[in-house]
């Protein structure tokens, strides 16, 4: 299948999310460093759309940026039509770490983004236990991070981005420091999830399995700084069964973005050598 003239890659999609020649440079002068240059794409209102690319290539930082978290120093990134200047209250974010307040029960720490927001606890509180109780943690509401395996930290770290119903929600990696068993069972997890409350997703993996598994659209990023090489559209239906992943079609997917991820490394190696 010829990547660049399949239907399975659109091209020209309009959605809640916009990045329109978006970059990003440190140090800006002779050491300058630049990180994303000229990035451009769109996320649909309901969309899951993970983001792979070679370590290095800025994909935390792009999402960071979506976050205002970190500024731009070039072109537009906006929600709703509203661009981003800072961070917004209804923006979810999952990180790399679970990141919770040792001292809090899961509970607590599920609802300290409300505590933040200076929202009501009381009224929260039925969405943070039925959060719960979809991740299987039901039964540890009231256990403290040190009483809960990483699988279970990252959870309520799921718990906790969703509990103020963003309309966007942000995931960097989420599950990269977990086995691949528990991976497996966070990402049928995150997926069952998803499809109840149908936020906007972009998520950040270098796990290509994992992006076609749970995303509507792959987008792969190459080079440095860099540019956006490929834009799939997965075409399982949803619901989808973890089963997906043992067949013919689904391999061939992987394949292919495996193959347009080399190509990306090949640019990054082509660019550090100029």
């Amino acid at each position: 299948m010829d990547m660049e003239t399949s239907p399975l890659f659109p091209r020209g999609r309009t959605g809640y999310l916009s990045i329109q020649g978006a970059g990003k440079t440190y140090n800006p002068g002779p050491e300058a460093t630049v990180a994303l240059r000229n990035l451009s794409f769109e996320v649909s209102s309901g969309e899951f759309v993970s983001i792979l690319g070679a370590s290095g290539c800025g994909k935390s930082t792009l999402l960071m940026m979506v976050a205002g978290l970190e500024s731009i120093t070039a072109g537009r990134i906006s929600v709703g039509g509203e661009a981003v200047l800072r961070p917004r209250p209804d923006v979810g974010i999952i990180f790399q770490d679970a990141t919770l307040l040792p001292w809090q029960t899961a509970l607590q720490n599920v609802l300290f983004p409300i505590e933040i927001m200076r929202r009501s606890v009381a009224e929260y509180r039925p969405k943070a236990e039925e959060l719960l109780a979809l991740v299987g943690l039901q039964d540890f509401m009231q256990k403290k991070p040190a009483q809960l395996s990483g699988g279970m930290r990252q959870r309520v770290a799921i718990c906790r981005a969703l509990v103020h119903n963003p309309s966007l929600l942000l995931l960097d990696e989420p599950f990269s420091a977990l086995d691949a068993i528990t991976r497996d069972e966070l990402n049928v997890v995150l997926l069952d999830i998803w499809e109840r409350y149908q936020q906007t997703a972009v998520f950040v993996t270098h796990s290509i399995r994992e992006a076609v598994y749970l995303s509507d659209r792959v987008i792969v990023l190459g080079g440095r700084p860099a540019s956006v090489i490929a834009d799939l559209r997965v075409p399982f239906a949803r619901p989808r069964p973890f089963s997906v992943g043992d067949t013919l079609e689904f391999n061939q997917i992987c394949a292919m973005l495996r193959e347009k991820i080399a190509d990306g490394h090949r640019q990054q190696h082509q660019a550090r050598a100029a």
